[in-house]
């Protein structure tokens, strides 16, 4: 009986591996979406609609951008990870989803680690503190001093958990209280800021560039161990007089766990190819944005670590999303 069974078996497993092979030499044969987890015009989507009509260059394909906001971008990533392994639908994955959200939520309906298979990531970037121009304050000390002296008016806007760590971090090391106000995307944050709807927001630089160059928008920090070169002029959080918050996060794409490797390689290349376009890294680079265009395996990598570094934190600090 068993060496009637096992040619059947290697059959089976035989004809499995060619067709996924055949699939894959075939891909893509129809649009691919990319599902992001926050609104239109913030970072994410405004990378991602940056990097769209290249890839459809190069995969001879539609590369369609669908916004699924909400709930820290949960709602995108339990989408695509419950979505067909067939890499027609991928996540634009940030920090936050990916490393942040496993550290503040008790319970997710989704793993970053075992949903999803990693393609590349796409840049890094450090966030910016960022305040009304009409705000009488024009650095960290004087938010500081600020905020101490009417600690029930102060809030701060947030739609994703690298920015409301980041932000409960800068007050447990300040001793200052700003409530958390959620919106749904960075760039909804920085409009909340720029109407005066709170008092600061802690951003990714791309939708916050804008309104930077047109005074909209007064920047006080960066958290990058260095100055960031399209803000010369905004110091460091550590030359501001707070120490160890050097932050700094990324994007990249992902899809379901389960799609076939050759696919993944597929996709993969194009991204590296894209990010490396000179127009692409000019464009990038005025968003404040690296270009990195990396392997699976180290995303992987860099997954596994930032959950660790930022469970850490969440511990340290007692902070919880849920």
């Amino acid at each position: 009986m068993r060496s009637r069974i096992l040619p059947g078996l290697a059959g089976i497993a035989c004809a499995a591996l060619l067709a996924a092979t055949g699939y894959a030499q075939d891909y893509p044969t129809k649009p691919i979406r990319v599902i992001v987890g926050y609104t239109a015009g913030g970072g994410n989507d405004l990378i991602v609609r940056l990097l769209a009509p290249k890839m459809t260059e190069g995969l001879g394909q539609p590369i369609i951008v669908e916004n699924k906001a909400g709930a820290q971008s949960i709602i995108a990533a339990e989408y695509v990870a419950k979505s067909p392994a067939d890499g027609y639908t991928i996540l634009m994955g940030p920090s936050g989803p990916m490393t942040m959200n496993p550290a503040t939520y008790s319970k997710l309906p989704y793993s970053p680690t075992k949903d999803f298979v990693p393609i590349s990531m796409i840049g890094s970037f450090p966030l910016i503190l960022t305040v009304n121009p009409q705000l009488p304050v024009h650095s960290v000390k004087e938010l500081v001093e600020y905020a101490k002296a009417r600690p029930t008016q102060m809030n701060y806007a947030s739609s994703a958990a690298a920015f409301q760590l980041t932000t409960e971090l800068f007050k447990q090391k300040t001793g200052t209280e700003f409530a958390h106000i959620p919106y749904k995307g960075s760039g909804d944050s920085i409009k909340a800021v720029m109407a005066g709807e709170v008092t600061m927001t802690i951003v990714d630089p791309p939708p916050a560039s804008g309104p930077l160059k047109g005074g909209q928008l007064r920047a006080l920090a960066v958290t990058s161990a260095t100055r960031h070169p399209n803000y010369p002029d905004v110091p460091t959080m550590a030359e501001a007089g707070i120490p160890d918050m050097e932050i700094g996060i990324w994007t990249a794409f992902f899809l379901p766990a389960g799609t076939p490797p050759a696919v993944v390689k597929r996709l993969q290349e194009e991204v590296a190819r894209v990010v490396r376009l000179p127009d692409i890294r000019e464009r990038l680079n005025d968003l404040g944005v690296e270009p990195v265009g990396g392997t699976p395996e180290e995303l992987g990598r860099r997954v596994a670590s930032d959950i660790e570094r930022w469970t850490a934190v969440a511990k340290a600090g007692n902070i919880r999303s849920d």
